[in-house]
């Protein structure tokens, strides 16, 4: 298959994963709305925990290994936990849109941990596009007095978890596949919703047909998006098809207007267009070795 083709076919896998990302936040915000947290943490995590478990052992993969206890994957299960928590909690408090917005800069962290922990060359370039990037997430944050939301910072906690298991997937051993990695990050998301339960205090409730349905479709969303990104990740050149990653924010925002009734100011699309724009430059010159 020509170069040209596989290209467009991985982005065209990445838009729909992203799509599939974008529905599953959805889903769980609209389930979180009459659900604890806690419920709607532990729900997801066992339901993604059982297909990728079912998924792997179809596949023949060893779930069970030493490598699981390995020291990256013991520090991946903590930047999951967080990561989850802190993003489902700003999906249930705050606009749709601005938590998506807000997790676009997890390209930006990664580069930058990549540079701090994993000794990679970052040039002068890429440094001023991840000050320029984070100088968006603050227009985001509308860190004023008049204006700024304390509830924003968990969605800036929950993209700082996900930086961190990115970082942290990278370093742990190659001979656990991405199914058996995905049953750990779906049983880390279960330990979240304990811990955050025994916190709240808060017992768990029956649910509607109508909340059933949210809970099953985010699993279901999310399961799909995640096969989806695989199959990205794995046709086509890498650095053409990883920038449409940034169409996960067309859609949040979109789905936060449409479903939710939420609005968009200009000092909000602005910050996103920065954030985007310095993530591509990173993409790019990391493309052209700086």
């Amino acid at each position: 298959m020509p170069l040209h083709r596989e290209n467009l076919i991985g982005s065209l896998w990445m838009i729909a994963a992203m799509a599939g990302f974008a529905l599953e936040d959805a889903a769980i915000k609209a389930a979180a709305q009459g659900l604890p947290v806690a419920q709607v943490l532990v729900l997801f995590g066992l339901g993604g925990m059982v297909v990728f478990g079912l998924w792997a052992l179809w596949q023949g993969d060893v779930i069970f290994t030493r490598d699981v206890l390995s020291k990256p994957m013991r520090i991946r299960v903590v930047f999951e936990i967080s990561g989850r928590l802190f993003y489902v909690l700003a999906l249930a408090l705050t606009p749709l849109s601005s938590a998506t917005a807000i997790l676009q800069a997890t390209p930006l962290v990664v580069v930058l941990g990549a540079a701090l922990f994993f000794g990679e060359q970052v040039g002068w370039r890429r440094w001023s596009a991840i000050f320029v990037g984070l100088i968006g997430v603050l227009l985001i944050l509308k860190p004023t007095p008049e204006s700024f939301s304390p509830l924003s910072i968990l969605a800036v906690l929950g993209m700082l978890g996900f930086a961190g298991r990115d970082l942290a997937s990278r370093a742990a051993p190659k001979s656990l596949s991405t199914t058996v990695l995905g049953v750990f990050g779906f049983a880390a998301i279960i330990a979240a919703g304990a811990l955050y339960a025994l916190w709240e205090q808060r017992g768990f409730v029956s649910m509607s047909i109508q909340q059933t349905l949210m809970m099953m479709a985010a699993v279901g969303f999310g399961v799909l998006a995640y096969s989806a990104l695989m199959r990205a990740m794995r046709t086509g050149d890498v650095a053409s098809v990883t920038p449409f990653r940034y169409t996960r924010l067309l859609f949040g925002l979109g789905l936060g207007v449409v479903l939710f009734g939420e609005s968009l100011d200009r000092q909000t699309m602005a910050g996103c267009a920065i954030v985007v724009a310095s993530g591509l430059f990173i993409m790019w010159r990391g493309k052209h070795q700086q």
